[in-house]
């Protein structure tokens, strides 16, 4: 296939360790980096960012094939895997590094965002308030190799099987029809 038919999602919900594990499980996703974005930071490491003070976000940058997965289904996926109700937290993870954002590339990625968004809001599937910020993508920095692939690689490790494992089960069970075979 050819390259120029994909397309790029960035998204930041939590620890890259699990959300990796989620996107890359999807039918049509062709790559999913993790890495950093939103920060003032430039090209800072994994060590940096823990300290909240570079003021990144763990996130994914998603490759995918809009011809195979839409932006829309991205966004499902994205809403339903992490808790967009807890201001920079992602259960036991506390810290600005782990807050709920969508770095949009373009102005129709920012509409569907927000109309996502929106929809979540007047039909109250949360009981709190969303707390996920849209904003324009900026940069990109990668995290160092051995992040990886980490729920692959690591899926006995406790944090990954007692954090990670639930958010696959759970994208398994809701998208199911969404998720690559084998």
């Amino acid at each position: 296939m050819d390259s120029e038919q994909y397309r790029t999602a960035t998204f930041a919900n939590g620890c890259f360790w699990c959300t990796e594990a989620v996107f890359q499980r999807l039918k049509g996703v062709v790559k999913v980096q993790s890495g950093f974005s939103g920060g003032h930071t430039k090209n800072p490491s994994y060590r940096e960012v823990c300290t909240g003070e570079t003021g990144h976000a763990e996130c994914l940058q998603i490759t995918y094939d809009p011809n195979l997965i839409s932006y829309e289904q991205l966004l499902e996926v994205f809403w339903a895997t992490h808790d967009p109700t807890t201001l920079n937290r992602q259960g036991n993870d506390i810290g600005t590094q782990y807050r709920s954002v969508i770095f949009y590339h373009d102005e129709e990625q920012r509409q569907k965002a927000e109309a996502s968004k929106k929809m979540l809001e007047e039909n109250k599937v949360y009981d709190k308030p969303i707390v996920t910020f849209i904003q324009p993508f900026e940069v990109f920095y990668p995290a160092e190799p051995e992040h990886d692939n980490y729920y692959n690689l690591h899926s006995s490790q406790p944090y990954c099987y007692y954090v990670t494992r639930p958010k696959v089960q759970k994208l398994k069970k809701f998208f199911g029809e969404w998720v690559r075979k084998g």
